[in-house]
């Protein structure tokens, strides 16, 4: 038996992991979906990346969780990262799915293309409380485009506005993720057409979005 910790990506909350937690419950392990800070209901908008590993850290240590496969989606790539750095003893394993892996001093950011981060720029100023939200057409065609219309819209609005300061904060970490001794595994999903792999320019001429604008389904 195991004890999975899953990791959300941007937009989202712990709470929409669940039916993948309950999946690997039914299998005879262990999986939680803590909400990044930052993403909860009535959280400020100005939480920073620091602020967001934080809050995972401190869920561990709030459940004295040791020996976990620490999962992260998306942006929670950047989020396991970090709290790896800090408390590689709790963890077993990472396991970056269709996530982005930061090096020491990257911010998310540097991981996308300047148009997203343009755009993001744009939104976020225009809405003025620090957070961005994800235009439904990027939402509807690189993210769900499997889904329906009606499924696409009922799913866009479960999402919620995301702090774009986690966006820009560049991640300081004390080793070297190269040294670093955790075990790691890499998915990248093939349903997942939002967060491709890098080397893919026949995908990427077809006009798909490619890996490097890390929209993995945030």
């Amino acid at each position: 038996m195991s004890r999975y910790v899953i990791v959300h990506g941007a937009w989202h909350t712990g709470k929409e992991l669940e039916p993948v937690a309950n999946f690997i419950n039914s299998a005879g392990h262990n999986a939680y979906t803590p909400t990044i800070k930052g993403n909860r209901p009535g959280d400020s908008k100005t939480v920073g990346l620091d602020e967001a590993i934080g809050s995972i850290v401190d869920y561990l240590s709030e459940h004295d969780f040791n020996e976990i496969v620490l999962v992260g989606h998306s942006y929670g790539g950047m989020i396991i990262t970090g709290v790896a750095d800090r408390v590689p003893d709790r963890i077993r394993r990472l396991v970056y799915w269709n996530a982005f892996v930061p090096n020491n001093g990257e911010s998310l950011n540097d991981m996308v293309p300047p148009q997203f981060v343009g755009l993001f720029d744009a939104i976020a100023a225009e809405r003025g409380d620090g957070s961005v939200v994800l235009p439904f057409p990027i939402w509807r065609e690189a993210f769900i485009n499997d889904a329906d219309l009606e499924t696409a819209q009922r799913a866009y609005h479960v999402l919620n506005p995301h702090p774009i300061k986690t966006f820009k904060d560049r991640i300081s970490l004390k080793i070297d993720p190269a040294e670093m001794t955790i075990a790691k595994s890499y998915l990248n999903c093939t349903e997942d057409t939002a967060l491709l792999p890098l080397a893919s320019p026949p995908v990427a001429e077809a006009g798909v979005i490619p890996a490097s604008a890390g929209f993995g389904q945030s």
